[in-house]
């Protein structure tokens, strides 16, 4: 796992090249935030044993099937980061426990600026702690929602599938399939970035081969509804429908029951309203295609829509959330 990743490990006398960046009026709240981590006793130390006395938990930021997400402060340090907490009982219960345990191992070792980082876990008898990187803007789908008409505009949606595209690339290249991408389990930070989260459906594969079908109703490739074996490439699929939901509101092949949505997908049926333009078309219709004729995540960075868009100033602000 981490192909090409290097770890870093700083020393106190690194200090003052940490801040070469940082304006001036920052420096010194930044040095001291910087001292405190490298200071702290787990620093570069795997042996150290993480508890929930470690953390004081604050405000409430969602609630899922098998526990709750709180905002948590590090006592030492005092960095923020959000904290997950599962109930064992309703994992046991839920039948989930092998589920959970995959998707900490898979999280756990991604580290790229657009995957939601898993920095620790830990247990006591009754909960499961899992302290995740904080994205204070929340689900994606949230600000989806609340954009005009319900859609982005096409600076945003080439920047999200830009940055979508890289996180996968790199899950590709440390054998990780996704198998879940909705923007529902897209993050997004306060200085509007992508953060891919939620691996429960994830798999670490070295023979690139599946047959389990797992996702969402709506973004599921036709191999997959097919019941045939499928690899990686499902991962495209699942982005072509996330740019088509960016641009339109909602999903391709959508419909009213389920029997109706698996047979467009199994046809293909795709269809765009006329606001989305030639170039944004001639991606998303490259991704929505067979497993074997879909173009590569490396092929979608460098497409001419994302290109072109990615970088333009965008004539929407994203819906903070209030204070």
């Amino acid at each position: 796992m981490n192909r090409g990743v290097e770890k870093k490990v700083y020393q106190l006398e690194d200090l003052s090249s940490l801040v070469d960046n940082v304006p001036e009026n920052l420096q010194d709240a930044v040095t001291q935030i910087h001292y405190k981590m490298i200071s702290h006793q787990a620093y570069d130390n795997n042996r150290y044993v993480w508890s929930k006395d470690d953390f004081e938990l604050g405000t409430p930021l969602g609630k899922g099937k098998f526990g709750r997400v709180y905002i948590a402060r590090e006592r030492k340090t005092k960095f923020l980061v959000a904290m997950k907490i599962l109930f064992k009982s309703e994992l046991v219960k839920g039948r989930v426990e092998k589920q959970v345990l995959r998707e900490l191992e898979i999280q756990s070792r991604l580290k790229h600026p657009n995957i939601l980082r898993l920095f620790t876990w830990f247990y006591d008898d009754r909960k499961i702690y899992i302290a995740l990187e904080l994205a204070s803007e929340g689900e994606l789908y949230r600000h989806l929602k609340a954009s005009p008409h319900g859609r982005f505009d096409e600076h945003r949606s080439a920047k999200y599938t830009y940055q979508v595209a890289d996180a996968l690339n790199y899950c590709h290249l440390n054998n990780v399939i996704h198998r879940d991408l909705k923007p529902e389990n897209l993050l997004l930070t306060a200085d509007d970035n992508v953060k891919l989260a939620d691996f429960g459906w994830s798999a670490h594969t070295m023979s690139n081969k599946r047959k389990t079908m797992c996702g969402t109703l709506d973004y599921l490739p036709p191999e997959m509804i097919e019941g045939k074996a499928y690899d990686d490439s499902i991962d495209q699929w699942c982005l072509g429908v996330l740019c088509y939901e960016f641009l339109v509101g909602n999903p391709p092949f959508e419909s009213e029951d389920s029997e109706k949505t698996y047979a467009k997908i199994r046809r293909i049926d795709l269809n765009f309203p006329k606001f989305v333009t030639l170039g944004a078309k001639d991606l998303i219709t490259k991704l929505l295609r067979r497993n074997d004729m879909r173009i590569s995540l490396k092929e979608v960075m460098m497409h001419p829509w994302i290109k072109e868009n990615k970088k333009k100033p965008s004539r929407e602000t994203f819906a903070r959330r209030k204070p």
